[in-house]
């Protein structure tokens, strides 16, 4: 891992999120990206000369506001011991937030985007979802979610929930890297047969091969037999494992498609009380 990307909003969940990509950062010596998106810009419907020019005096002093801004952050990482070394890049883009996160990802080469959340629930959760989410659906590589409330990544056990189809390589190769800087052991629930209808001996086998495949190793196998919606089964194996991290693979289904069916990812990553590396594997 090289590069991470931070998208920054000033809030506490963001900047909560910014101390846990600084301690990544820090184990696998990678730089940061710190990114503001102005949003003012693409709502800005000016109705006269005079109402544009007094628009765009506002615009430029909100984007040197938000830069400086930015940059105290930047210079507060830089005076904690630990990170005092850290290659620390600030950037204010304007736009719409998910397509900007997305481009700079994209252009930057990111490895990882780190975000918080303070969750979403009933109809804005359906209709409209966090940024976070949305970014989940959209980003070009991991996603690594937040909780409100968590201040530093330690993992001792990771919980990988999969359908153990081949195209959950991408989710076991993302876990070995990690497993690597980290050191944890893999608990993978098996989420693929909600009836659990499969003879066991072909769910080890399938786990057998990923695991041969991407040398992943100490992991643990569960079928989940919990009576419960998949998502909540999720996070009950979760805490019972007492899982400092979830890392899953994310279909990203857009538009219609994700209306009907949603994401599980999204709404774990949403829900969960531990941080939730969402993987995309489509």
């Amino acid at each position: 891992m090289k590069k991470i990307l931070v998208p920054i909003d000033f809030s506490d969940a963001s900047v909560n999120a910014l101390k846990v990509a600084c301690q990544l950062a820090l184990r696998f010596d990678a730089g940061l990206y710190l990114l503001h998106v102005n949003e003012m810009i693409p709502y800005v419907i000016p109705v006269t000369e005079y109402a544009y020019t007094a628009t765009a005096v506002d615009i430029e002093t909100y984007n040197k506001e938000k830069y400086e801004h930015i940059q105290q952050l930047k210079k507060n990482v830089l005076r904690e011991a630990p990170y005092s070394n850290l290659d620390i890049t600030v950037a204010v883009e304007a736009g719409v937030m998910v397509p900007v996160v997305k481009k700079v990802a994209e252009e930057e080469f990111a490895d990882l985007i780190v975000m918080g959340t303070l969750g979403a629930s009933g109809w804005r959760e359906v209709l409209v979802g966090s940024n976070t989410e949305r970014v989940i659906r959209h980003a070009p590589c991991p996603v690594l979610v937040i909780p409100e409330g968590v201040r530093e990544l330690t993992v001792e056990r990771v919980l990988v929930p999969t359908t153990l189809k081949p195209d959950q390589i991408r989710v076991f190769k993302t876990a070995k890297a990690w497993q690597e800087f980290l050191g944890f052991d893999v608990e993978a629930l098996y989420v693929g047969d909600p009836l659990n209808a499969g003879a066991h001996g072909n769910v080890e086998s399938e786990k057998n091969r990923l695991t041969e495949e991407t040398g992943l190793r100490h992991v643990y196998l569960h079928l989940n037999t919990l009576d419960v919606k998949v998502e909540d089964a999720i996070r009950t194996y979760a805490k019972q494992a007492e899982a400092g991290l979830i890392i899953m693979g994310t279909y990203q289904r857009h538009g219609l498609s994700h209306l009907l069916f949603g994401s599980l990812t999204e709404n774990t990553a949403n829900h969960a009380h531990v941080p939730v590396l969402a993987v995309p594997v489509a």
